[in-house]
């Protein structure tokens, strides 16, 4: 029987209640994008990152921006392979047998193993001066899970940390997983969440190089309550506006940039 009850709509601050998140980031959604083509973008937007930082030695501004946040999904879908010895193992079929599939698979220079981007799934590329923000790697992808947790619960998910792998959880499942690189500490890539993607992709490879444990998406766990792409967008948005806008007025005020 199909299930008629309402989708769950995330509660959010009023306008009036969110101008204590100071916009230090510009948010752009791609929509869907090919790999190759997001790939290009975050390398250029890096270059524009670090050579918008102030001189050094020149007085610091609580106003510095800190970078770009893209939201897009990853069309046609790809297997993204990192440079660790053995990752590639971790992909169960033959190249070949992917293209088949229309599935794409690449190298990549982020952290992390082997995962997969396709349709249904949001993935969160931030280009951001960590400097700026105070933040160096472990703060930075403890913030990015503390996010996607606070986004699951405007949902009605309990996300959840596990202390031996990166990624939020969802009963034992990951619902998000994140990878991301420094270049003078600038960031790239970022995080992915599953929305509604087919999940029997993910039986393509082993997600993350991680055996035995499963995948999960907001679909799965709210059926047919499960919000739409643009809300959970919104979500996000919201929520890393004002991770980062406390970051970077953390930062100024422990006098960090002076």
């Amino acid at each position: 029987m199909m299930d008629h009850s309402p989708k769950i709509r995330p509660t959010l601050p009023a306008e009036k209640e969110r101008a204590d998140c100071a916009d230090l980031v510009d948010f752009i959604d791609l929509g869907a994008i090919s790999y190759a083509r997001a790939y290009v973008i975050q390398k250029e937007t890096h270059e524009r990152v670090v050579a918008a930082r102030a001189p050094i030695g020149a007085p610091f501004s609580a106003k510095l921006r800190a970078g770009t946040v893209y939201f897009l999904e990853h069309d046609p879908a790809v297997v993204t392979v990192s440079r660790r010895i053995d990752a590639r193992k971790n992909v169960l079929i033959s190249q070949e047998q992917l293209a088949q599939l229309g599935v794409q698979c690449v190298e990549t220079d982020r952290g992390g193993d082997v995962t997969w981007h396709g349709p249904g799934q949001i993935v969160v590329y931030l280009i951001l001066d960590l400097n700026r923000l105070g933040l160096r790697v472990n703060g930075y992808l403890r913030m990015l899970e503390g996010v996607v947790i606070e986004m699951l619960a405007d949902f009605g998910v309990v996300g959840e940390r596990d202390p031996s792998a990166t990624g939020v959880w969802v009963n034992g499942r990951k619902i998000c997983a994140m990878g991301v690189r420094l270049s003078r500490w600038v960031s790239m890539h970022g995080i992915a969440l599953n929305v509604n993607p087919d999940l029997r992709q993910f039986d393509l490879i082993v997600p993350c190089g991680l055996v035995g444990r499963g995948v999960t998406s907001l679909e799965s766990e709210l059926s047919a309550k499960v919000p739409s792409l643009e809300e959970v967008k919104k979500s996000l948005e919201f929520r890393l506006n004002c991770a980062l806008s406390a970051a970077g007025q953390a930062a100024a005020a422990a006098g960090e940039f002076s």
